[in-house]
């Protein structure tokens, strides 16, 4: 789902959907701004072909987890009845974290040092 809706920030080749006047606005300033709505579809493109190819896994749910708190934000306060993909995919980010525990165990170090000593 990544990789598709990555490349549809893209191209554009998923219809729009009708949406609250809010989201409206909401969408229409992320991409005024010129960069935040590339960075977005950036990111999930670059998670979407991460998870695929099985590289990174770790770091791909790390730099997708500010997107989906975010589409669940959406949709919790701007269009509630599109929330079920993303509660989804924030289900299956989750499980796939708890999966990789291993590999945040250094980073979620209370009291980390410089070079691990």
């Amino acid at each position: 789902m990544f990789l598709i809706f990555g490349l549809n920030g893209f191209f554009n080749f998923i219809p729009k959907s009708p949406m609250p006047e809010g989201a409206v606005a909401f969408s229409g300033a992320l991409m005024k701004t010129g960069y935040m709505f590339p960075l977005i579809m950036g990111t999930q493109l670059l998670v979407g072909v991460l998870l695929l190819l099985n590289r990174f896994v770790p770091l791909a749910l790390v730099l997708i987890m500010p997107v989906l708190v975010n589409i669940i934000a959406f949709h919790l306060f701007l269009q509630p009845a599109g929330i079920g993909p993303g509660a989804f995919l924030l289900v299956l980010n989750l499980y796939l974290a708890w999966k990789y525990r291993d590999a945040y165990r250094a980073i979620l170090t209370p009291r980390a040092t410089p070079g691990g000593g």
